[in-house]
């Protein structure tokens, strides 16, 4: 199962004779990927045959909408264990693109992504406040990072006061604090010692 799902993902497989490149893609489409083929097209074909929104769906699997959003652009893997209430929440998918999802994906993005207004917009706020993000972290928890491998995301909404519609993006993600590396505490000497 898992070498046929690799036969199947385009960083195995050669590309298909239609293949075009990223800048003619882009046109017909409504987001950017890294080359998996018609992988996600396909899952968003599905969703969409839904009738539902990510919320929705999302709601329905007890998951984030950013999470459930990867998942159906082919940048998160789908546990076997989710496998059937997944299937049953946006039926459609095949049999072999699901095997295709179990598999860890290569995540990845489309530099062309950075173009869309939405996006660069948000790329400008956290490059805008990077000083203050970092100098908060830091202040709040010491030396270090905020993971995003242990990391939840949403997209939500909010109302402001004069009655106009705003977006919450919540970034919320593990710390990871920077260590002091003693020699002693290496469990993997460098082959070097002697």
């Amino acid at each position: 199962m898992l070498a046929a799902a690799l036969r199947r993902s385009s960083c195995v497989a050669a590309r298909p004779a239609a293949w075009k490149p990223a800048a003619s893609r882009l046109a017909a489409r409504s987001f950017a990927s890294p080359p998996i083929g018609d992988l996600a097209e396909r899952l968003m074909a599905s969703k969409k045959a839904t009738g539902k929104t990510f919320d929705e769906i999302a709601d329905g699997l007890g998951w984030t909408n950013a999470y459930t959003c990867q998942l159906l652009l082919g940048q998160a893997q789908l546990k076997p264990e989710s496998r059937a209430k997944f299937s049953a929440a946006v039926p459609g998918i095949s049999a072999e693109d699901l095997d295709t999802l179990e598999v860890a994906p290569m995540r990845g993005f489309d530099a062309e992504i950075l173009k869309e207004p939405n996006v660069y917009r948000t790329y400008e706020a956290i490059t805008h406040y990077g000083n203050a993000i970092k100098l908060l972290v830091n202040e709040k928890f010491g030396d270090g990072i905020m993971s995003a491998i242990d990391f939840y995301f949403t997209v939500g909404s909010t109302v402001g006061k004069q009655g106009e519609r705003r977006v919450v993006l919540t970034f919320n993600g593990k710390f990871l604090p920077h260590i002091e590396q003693n020699a002693a505490d290496n469990t993997a000497p460098s082959p070097e010692a002697k």
